[in-house]
This record gives structure tokens, C-alpha cells and sequence, in this order.
């Protein structure tokens, strides 16, 4: 496929004036360039377009490392026409809350340019119609595509199958796709139709890092891996391919391929605790020890590796707040504390609870049973009189292991992810059109940036300097800094996928992202955490605030009338007044 496709519209009936279409569907394609850059490539076709006037029309897909490459490249070349209209794109395809007019162009009315990665794919489109996400998911679901029921190689273990029935019903494709749109809202990432394609690929077909695995259709890799778990179930002598065979095969079905994070470092102090406890001829116990090993090496797409270690850092069921109550049917609920304290007393009594729900698919129930009959086993007085602290760690973790398991089953069906009330009310923030609940965070992050009535700025230090000593310090104190929603244009452009504020008022004022981090310090404030157990990123976003006001402020006269200079910890101040500054006891006005 060549790079610049062209078309005689008017010759192909298509318009009833002279009109010939330039398209280019990836501005990073090099076909039949000569040796140039794809930027270079960019740089000649928009000087050619706009010397043949209306005649003329050019159509380009590109992405946002061309296009700098571009404008760095006519920059350097001095290429002003280009540079001008680079400019132009790159300000209006910006997340700033001021920027321009993308539909038409800001100062080039005839030029239309249109940020694709700002729309979210898991939210309907403005015009109407299903959400783009959940129509590609149905397509990779459709059952024309798959195996007939019963006739798959590896039979009901099929992680692949067992997926894409699950994924089939409306409770768990909502889940699921919720799941997905949570990522986006506290991620600030927007996926891509890129990466949705490699993500249901990878959750539908798994992820074989083997090259000697990777040819096998994946229906025919689950059918091997039952093949080599039933030499394991005969008690044959434990092997790495024979022992992990079950665990690979929970681990790839949706729900543990998308939350897929273990404590990596645990294989090698837990496999010395199995030696010591004569285990080491147990299939379960070796297989979960190398399987825990396995995820020491690189195991995930690099297509979206980072997507997916943010999802499982971000949502993981198996943190979520043990009161959270989940409604596990249609007529029962539950609090996760209770699956909890269950599993913490043994695998079995956790299995017995959750198993009447049916949330377990037939090869996790098969694998908690084995964890279950190793606990059991880990409790009988011959083992646990050898090793007894080796055998109430190993217990230890087999349950935390088979309680994590669970609860991603269960939280994935259901989106009982982390702090998913948060999720939901930041979701419902930034998709708010009125603005009435983006009002309300802004009084928050208001008394968060005051100090009670007042804002206070550092004479003495620069920004990133650590503060003096009390005694030392000399602090400009103004009134409080109002916050209010900062309003962008919306016209001609996709609705913002990231809310801003506005800090301060008149010449001092200065925007500021409410990014989830911050909204989430909020929450939690309110639910009476310590300010000084905010999470690094708020603290650098809200010192960094404090000091782009600090600068306008010291320059504003009209803030400054009001302002004081607070003097270390004596209690003295430094006031304006008629005829100079003045010094007063903190409180009393004189």
C-alpha cells in the first residue's frame, strides 16, 4: 500500500465540482519515500496542499510523534507556512484547558484537525449508537467464531471457552467493560482501538511466551495442558510443565489474565519452606512454587504490558475493602470480610461458602479443592511437628493464595474493584455536563490548598527547597485563594476527558487538573484521613500550585493591600501602612 493515495472525486461521480482527495492513512508509512523521514514525508505534502487551493483536498491520519517530529523538522528548516500550521494543530490537539478550536481550525478556517485519542472507545458516541468497545468485544465473541459447544479440545478446562462464555452474558460483559472505563477515568489513558484489538486477543486467546507453544491454536495449547495435568493428578513425580499445568490454566482465563499480579519474590523462601517440610514431591505445592517463580521473567504482551500492570497496580479485587458488599446473585449478597474470614481460617471452609454461588468456573473449583487437601494436610501433626513455623507460613500463604483467586472471580463478575465507589463518583464528575459535583471537589481541594482563612507563601525558600526551621521562616500570609470549575471552550472540540480548576483569582490565577489522585485525597479526606498521609503525587501537585501562585501574588497589588509577613515563631508580623511597614502582635491589630 503506498503511502499518498489520490482520487478524482469529481471523475468518480462523487462530486459535482473538480474536486481530487489526497489521502494518507498512516503519516508514519515510509512506501516509495526515497530515504526520507515520514516527518519530511508530512512536511512536503502540506506545502504541496496548500499551493493548489480548493481544487485540493488532503486527508491525514497521524500521530502525535510525527507531527512533533514534524514541527521540529520546520523549525530547524525554516519552513514558516508549515510551521505556522503545525503550531496551530499541535495547540489544538492539546488536553490544556485553553485550548483552541480543532473543527475548524483555530486561524485556519480551512483546515479541520481532530484529536482521536481524547474520545473515549468505552462511552457512546455524541450522535448516538452502541459504544464502540462493547460492538468489538460481541464481534470477538460471536459464537459463529468459536469451537461448538462440547466439541473443544480441552473440554470444560478451557480457559479460552470458559472466557468467552462468561463474557457472553450481560452481568459480566458490563463488569467487564466497566472495568475497562474505570482503567480510563483513574488511569487519564484512553484506550485505543489498537489496544482493545491486542487486549481481547490476549484475554480470548492467551499469551504464550514459548515459541515452541506459540503455533498451537489456543484451544489445542489448553488440550496439552490438561494432557500433563492429569499425569500430575496421578501422582506422577512432580515436573515444572506437569505440576504448573493447572495453574497456567486458571491464570488464563479473563478475569486472573487481566488481574494477573502475585507476589513475585515469594517463589524462592517459599519453595526452602517446602524442603523443609519433606513437600517437595507434592504436585500442588510444587506447582504453585514455580508457578510464582514463572512471574519473575517478562509474561505479558508488549503490546500492553504497561496497560495491564496499571490495571492489576489500580483495580485489583483482592484489595478492595473487606466491608464492600456484593451482591454475588441475583438474590444473595455479601461482605467480602466474610469470604475472608473464612479462607483465613482454611481453604476448605472458604471453598464450602463460596461454592453455592457458583462463581467458580469447574478448573478453579479443581484447584482451590487441591490447595484445600494441602492445607489439610499441612495441619496433620507429622508435617507440622517437623517445621512448625515453615508450616503456618506455607498455610498462610496457600489460603491468602486461594482467597486472592477468589476474589478476582467474584470482583470481576461484579466490578467489586479497589476503591470502586470512588471510581464511580470521579467517573460521574468528569462525565457531569451541569458541573454541579466538579463545584463541590473544588471547595474540597479549596480548604486543602488554605491554611483555615488564609495562603501562605515562603519568603525564604524557592521552590523544591526544603523549608528552615520555624524560627527561621518568613512567611507572606494573603487571604484564601479561592477555587472554582474552570470552563473551556467546547466548541469545535471533543469534550475534555480531564476536568480542570481554577486557582485564585484576577491576574493570579492558574488552572490546575483534577486528576483521580487528587480526587480520591479528597474522598478519603473526608472520611477523616491525615493531610499528612496524602500520597506524593497530590502533595507535588498541590506545592506545586501553592508556588505558580506564589509568583503572580508577590505582583499583585491588589492581593498584596491585604497581605502580612509572618515573622518566625515570635508571633510578630509586618503590615503595610501609610507611611511604611509596621510590626504587630499576630492577632491583636496593633
Amino acid at each position: 500500500m503506498p503511502r499518498l493515495v489520490r482520487v478524482d472525486a469529481h471523475a468518480e461521480g462523487l462530486s459535482s465540482r473538480p474536486l481530487t482527495l489526497s489521502l494518507v492513512q498512516d503519516a508514519s508509512a515510509v512506501v516509495g519515500s526515497s530515504g526520507k523521514l515520514a516527518s519530511q514525508l508530512l512536511l512536503d505534502e502540506l506545502d504541496a496542499i496548500q499551493s493548489k487551493g480548493s481544487k485540493e483536498a488532503y486527508l491525514c491520519c497521524v500521530n502525535r510523534g510525527i507531527l512533533d517530529d514534524a514541527l521540529i523538522e520546520a523549525i530547524d528548516t525554516d519552513r514558516t507556512s508549515a510551521r505556522r500550521l503545525l503550531e496551530a494543530v499541535t495547540r489544538a490537539v492539546s488536553l490544556a484547558p485553553d485550548a483552541p478550536s480543532c473543527w475548524p481550525l483555530a486561524g485556519h478556517p480551512e483546515v479541520a484537525v481532530w484529536p482521536m485519542d481524547s474520545e473515549s472507545l468505552l462511552r457512546a458516541p455524541a450522535a448516538g449508537g452502541e459504544v464502540p468497545a462493547r460492538a468489538l468485544l460481541q464481534t470477538a465473541l460471536d459464537e459463529q467464531q468459536w469451537p461448538k459447544a462440547g466439541s473443544c479440545a480441552a473440554g470444560p478446562a478451557c480457559p479460552f471457552c470458559g472466557s468467552r462464555e462468561r463474557l457472553s452474558r450481560d452481568r459480566e460483559q458490563t463488569s467487564f467493560l466497566q472495568i475497562l472505563r474505570w482503567f480510563e477515568v483513574a488511569s487519564g489513558k484512553r484506550w485505543s482501538f489498537r489496544d482493545l484489538f491486542s487486549l481481547m486477543s490476549y484475554l480470548l486467546a492467551g499469551h504464550r511466551v514459548s515459541s515452541r507453544e506459540a503455533s498451537l491454536d489456543p484451544c489445542e495449547w489448553a488440550a496439552m495442558l490438561v494432557q500433563k495435568d492429569a499425569i500430575a493428578q496421578r501422582g506422577g513425580k512432580p515436573s515444572k510443565d506437569h505440576s504448573t499445568a493447572i495453574f497456567e490454566l486458571v491464570a488464563s482465563h479473563y478475569q486472573h489474565a487481566l488481574f494477573h499480579k502475585w507476589d513475585r519474590d515469594a517463589g524462592p523462601s517459599l519453595l526452602r519452606e517446602i524442603k523443609e517440610l519433606g513437600l517437595d514431591d507434592d504436585n500442588t505445592a510444587m506447582g504453585l512454587q514455580w508457578f510464582l517463580s514463572s512471574r519473575r521473567t517478562s509474561y505479558l504482551p508488549a503490546m500492553i504490558s504497561s496497560s495491564l500492570e496499571g490495571i492489576a497496580e489500580l483495580l485489583d479485587p483482592a484489595l478492595t475493602d473487606p466491608n464492600i458488599e456484593v451482591q454475588a446473585t441475583t438474590n444473595n449478597s455479601f461482605a467480602l470480610r466474610e469470604l475472608d474470614v473464612r479462607f483465613s481460617r482454611s481453604v476448605t471452609e472458604g471453598l464450602d461458602y463460596i461454592r453455592k454461588y457458583r462463581i467458580l468456573s469447574k478448573i478453579e473449583v479443581e484447584l482451590i479443592e487441591r490447595l484445600a487437601k494441602l492445607d489439610a494436610d499441612l495441619s496433620i501433626g507429622a508435617i507440622r511437628r517437623r517445621r512448625p513455623t515453615s508450616a503456618s507460613n506455607v498455610q498462610r500463604f496457600i489460603r491468602d493464595f486461594a482467597g486472592r483467586l477468589t476474589r478476582r472471580a467474584l470482583g470481576t463478575k461484579t466490578a467489586a474493584v479497589l476503591d470502586a465507589a470512588i471510581l464511580a463518583d470521579f467517573q460521574r464528575v468528569i462525565e457531569d455536563a451541569a458541573g454541579d459535583d466538579l463545584y463541590d471537589v473544588a471547595q474540597e481541594v479549596r480548604q486543602l490548598l488554605n491554611h483555615n482563612q488564609d495562603f501562605e507563601i515562603s519568603l525564604t525558600t524557592t521552590f523544591g527547597q526544603p523549608l528552615p526551621p520555624s524560627i527561621r521562616r518568613a512567611t507572606l500570609v494573603v487571604p484564601s485563594r479561592p477555587v472554582q470549575p474552570l470552563e473551556g471552550d467546547k466548541d469545535g472540540r471533543p469534550a475534555s476527558p480531564i476536568c480542570f480548576l481554577r486557582v485564585g483569582d484576577s491576574k493570579s490565577s492558574q488552572p490546575i487538573a483534577l486528576t483521580y489522585d487528587l480526587f480520591k485525597a479528597v474522598k478519603e479526606l473526608e472520611k477523616g484521613m491525615s493531610v499528612a498521609s496524602l500520597p506524593r503525587s497530590v502533595l507535588a501537585l498541590l506545592d506545586t500550585t501553592r508556588a505558580r501562585l506564589s509568583g503572580p501574588i508577590v505582583r499583585d497589588r491588589l492581593v498584596l493591600d491585604q497581605a502580612r509577613i509572618r515573622i518566625g515563631t515570635s508571633g510578630q508580623e509586618v503590615v503595610q501602612r501609610r507611611a511604611g511597614f509596621a510590626s504587630r502582635k499576630e492577632g491583636t491589630g496593633r
